[in-house]
């Protein structure tokens, strides 16, 4: 069984670098995979907020997340800054598949991930939670993700 080789940071048309915190590490003295999640779902929806306009207080839309995976390469550690970058593999007409790369910050042009996850997010409405279609401004915010 071969495995895919790790993500380049030049893939990846944004990023956005977090903190990792104590409570991060596990006993093995590297970030939890339990972690990488919640990294990589705060660096999407800081994407989602800032860029693509969703309200997560008070809108009509919210995504919400029906799918993630990750690969681990090589072990993140606290304490460490992480890059956690991002593009767009693919906008469906009520979802969006990104990708994420994980890594040391500061991350160079030709440094591999450290991960490599997917996460697929379905739009809906915020009280029905049936699947909308995105907005113009919305996927036009996610097409310049694509990468």
């Amino acid at each position: 069984m071969s495995r895919d080789l790790p993500s380049l940071r030049s893939r990846f048309p944004a990023a956005y670098v977090l903190a990792t915190r104590w409570a991060d590490n596990d006993v093995y003295g590297h970030i939890n995979n339990a972690a990488y999640y919640g990294l990589i779902d705060t660096a999407v929806n800081r994407f989602m907020i800032a860029r693509a306009g969703i309200d997560i207080h008070a809108g009509p839309l919210i995504a919400l997340v029906v799918e993630t995976g990750c690969r681990y390469h090589s072990a993140l550690e606290f304490p460490q800054d992480i890059e956690v970058a991002l593009r767009v593999e693919r906008i469906g007409r009520t979802s969006v598949t990104w990708n994420a790369g994980l890594f040391a910050a500061p991350a160079a042009p030709d440094d591999p991930a450290a991960a490599d996850a997917h996460f697929i997010h379905v739009l809906v409405d915020r009280n029905t939670r049936r699947p909308a279609p995105w907005p113009d401004a919305m996927r036009d915010a996610l097409a310049e993700m694509i990468g």
